[in-house]
């Protein structure tokens, strides 16, 4: 019987702060679990690695902070990519650009907005459960692939993408590392580059929940019915090139390669920074920001680096 619950871990040293999330969280459907520091979250994720779908996190605890917690789960292959939102009433740019770094790609500011805090709340969810069902898909799938040598491949719509991406990933020694950045990044090519919808307008997608609506109408569309996605495939002596190019305008790509604390508190925007850090060895936009390169290295080339 699959368990369909989601399950929140909340994590802060004081008790009114806990009370106010429980509150927020009331009218969801959310079963939210509680620990006061990070030392008592540590046993219970331990104890229960596959049962939470997110955890929010306090940066600041006795004990063992919200910084020393994220270390150990993204040390922890069982745990390692459950999202994970740093709560923190700190807003310098080092101290979120080092909470990302370390794999907090969600943040919250305190005091907390119930709005937004339902909406990052539903996108890490989103993304966690969007990432086991792509690893799900990827488990499924023979070992064939992993004699390919080269392909070129043509899609336009998400479905297609994300079929593509789990084909690739299969294709590659660690498939389940690599299937969510392969995704991110053909579905960045299709909604921000084929299809036009700006970053400031998936702010309000997502916010309104219009987001695949809005891609599917302008798939219907005859402005963008001949705009493809092209994934070239090439398997070298030492590692796997894959470049992804759209057919849109580009974009200016420097601010997204990296992780960006001016935009930690967005309810998106994370794909192509955690596909660099988390996902593939290399990643490299070009041009006017229509066409990305990344590489995976293979085992021999890990070997000889």
């Amino acid at each position: 019987m699959i368990d369909n619950t989601t399950n929140l871990l909340v994590v802060d040293d004081q008790a009114t702060i806990r009370h106010i999330l429980r509150k927020f969280l009331a009218d969801t459907e959310y079963l939210v679990t509680e620990a006061e520091n990070g030392a008592i979250a540590w046993e219970i994720l331990d104890g229960r690695p596959d049962h939470f779908d997110v955890v929010l996190l306090d940066r600041t605890m006795p004990v063992m902070d919200g910084m020393e917690l994220l270390a150990k789960m993204k040390a922890d292959p069982r745990l390692d990519r459950v999202p994970v939102i740093l709560q923190t009433a700190l807003t310098a740019q080092q101290e979120i650009l080092e909470g990302m770094q370390a794999g907090a790609f969600f943040y919250l500011k305190k005091p907390f907005d119930k709005a937004m805090l339902l909406s990052v709340v539903e996108t890490a969810i989103e993304q966690h459960t969007w990432t086991k069902n792509l690893q799900r898909e990827v488990l499924q799938t023979a070992q064939t692939l992993q004699m390919l040598e080269s392909g070129r491949f043509s899609l336009r719509d998400l479905e297609a993408g994300r079929n593509l991406a789990a084909m690739l990933a299969n294709a590659c020694p660690d498939p389940e590392r690599v299937v969510v950045g392969f995704s991110e990044l053909i579905i960045n090519a299709i909604e921000h580059g084929n299809l036009g919808i700006t970053y400031e307008e998936k702010t309000r997608l997502n916010q309104d929940g219009e987001w695949l609506r809005e891609v599917e109408r302008r798939l219907q569309s005859e402005e963008y019915a001949d705009k493809r996605v092209v994934v070239d495939f090439e398997r070298g002596p030492l590692s796997i090139r894959i470049r992804i190019a759209d057919e849109g305008a580009g974009f200016d790509w420097h601010g997204y390669v990296d992780p960006d604390p001016e935009r930690a508190f967005d309810n998106h925007g994370r794909g192509i920074a955690m596909s660099k850090l988390l996902y593939f060895d290399s990643l490299e936009y070009h041009g006017k920001g229509n066409e990305v390169t990344v590489e995976v290295f293979l085992s021999d080339a890990m070997a000889v680096v």
